[in-house]
């Protein structure tokens, strides 16, 4: 699929882990049609355990009974899913989503369910079964659920095949595989096979890689495989985590273009962990928030919402719907961080990238931990001469020449639209 854009959405696991109903994913969809479509926000993602009946909690149920059909699929628990009661699968509520304008992903985890292997059931197309192709060694370090599965043998390639001859059937649009990426050198040749099987099925669909960090080494077959990879293990509301995403954006921007995205992950924004009996605002302040969002869009990282949407407040919603800031992660060309240094004990970072409407955009961050002012001369962005501005947070213009003054708040960041006079 060529993305001339990386993808905007949401996914259920900041906010409620392996425990999304049907009802939860509905209202979010009904949300992002009402107020988010319009900017740009279109993917509803169901993430881990969908297929587990008593998930209650953000924690995975390890060993547990897992819905599956007779094929070694594991299909949507009805319980927490009913419309897929009957054997319709995720299509009903796929359905629902698309009457909305907007698209559907889903969640899996690399492999073969183990108890396809501990019963030995069926793989549509062959003869052969889920325990002849399991690779019963490559198992999953946080998760129960799966074997890995043989690429080299006999029946494997069936197997993926028929899981996305029903995804497709679904109609998914979005796949995030889980246990695939960080470990690429043990299951490299797993990836291989998934992603062709899912390029064959007959239905464009997104391919989503987890957890990270993904290796930098193996960014070109995450290209050939993939559409975007997780460039960090699960991302939080903790500026630690966002203050070294700096350092892992810079690795990975050169790898960014058309249909392929490194992934700085979910946006952990608004209400989140929804599932301890309280509600829990993101810990990120407002100016870390608007540092998240400008990293992430001029280094053009596909945007995830993690937060339950319907609980946004008036500075969330702000926030994901400003439209220059979005244009910037549209439109931006060949990110790249120029500098990072101190000035006046605060660490500034300075980002550029091209628009491909014209002129550049320029993104500065205060990393520190007290407000202040760098200058930026116009000819690290190899601009010269007089050039006009616009922030894009504020909507405030203006014309420079020379220098660029800019005053941030402690852990705050201004993102500038530029363009010569």
């Amino acid at each position: 699929m060529n993305l001339s854009k990386a993808p905007m959405g949401w996914n259920s696991w900041d906010c409620y882990g392996a425990a999304v109903d049907e009802e939860t994913v509905r209202k979010n969809a009904d949300f992002m049609a009402k107020h988010l479509k319009q900017y740009g926000w279109e993917y509803i993602v169901v993430d881990i355990q969908w297929s587990a009946p008593n998930a209650s909690s953000h924690e995975y149920e390890p060993f547990a009974d897992l819905c599956m059909d007779e094929f070694s699929r594991l299909i949507p628990a009805e319980k927490r899913f009913p419309s897929a009661v009957g054997g319709k699968g995720f299509a009903p509520l796929a359905e629902y989503v698309h009457s909305l304008g907007l698209k559907f992903g889903i969640h899996i985890m690399r492999g073969i369910p183990r108890q396809a292997v501990h019963k030995n059931t069926s793989i549509k197309g062959t003869d052969k079964t889920a325990r002849q192709i399991a690779k019963t060694s490559s198992i999953c370090q946080w998760n129960t659920d799966m074997y890995g599965v043989d690429p080299a043998k006999e029946g494997a390639k069936e197997y993926y095949d028929s899981l996305f001859e029903l995804y497709a059937s679904w109609g998914v649009d979005f796949i995030k595989v889980d246990d695939i990426c960080r470990e690429m050198p043990h299951e490299e040749t797993e990836l291989v096979m998934l992603s062709e099987s899912l390029k064959g099925c007959g239905r464009e669909m997104i391919l989503s890689l987890s957890p990270g960090p993904a290796l930098l080494e193996k960014a070109e077959l995450y290209k050939q495989t993939s559409n975007m990879w997780r460039i960090t293990d699960d991302f939080w509301d903790k500026w630690e985590l966002l203050y070294n995403m700096f350092e892992r954006a810079e690795k990975w921007c050169t790898h960014t273009g058309a249909g392929h995205f490194p992934d700085a992950d979910m946006l952990p924004v608004g209400p989140i962990l929804q599932d301890y009996g309280k509600e829990n605002s993101t810990k990120f302040t407002e100016n870390e928030q608007v540092t998240m969002l400008t990293l992430w869009s001029i280094f053009r990282s596909p945007l995830m919402i993690g937060g339950e949407m319907t609980g946004f407040d008036d500075f969330t919603m702000k926030l994901l719907t400003n439209e220059d800031v979005l244009k910037m992660h549209s439109n931006a060309r060949h990110s790249h961080q120029v500098w990072r240094k101190t000035v006046n004990g605060n660490e500034f970072i300075l980002w550029t990238a091209a628009d491909c409407e014209g002129g550049l955009y320029t993104a500065v961050f205060n990393a520190g931990d007290t407000d202040g002012t760098v200058d930026i001369p116009l000819t690290d962005l190899e601009l010269y001469g007089k050039v006009k501005a616009c922030e894009l947070w504020s909507g405030e213009s203006f014309e420079a020449d020379g220098t660029l003054s800019v005053n941030i708040e402690s852990h705050g960041a201004k993102a500038f639209r530029i363009i010569p006079c």
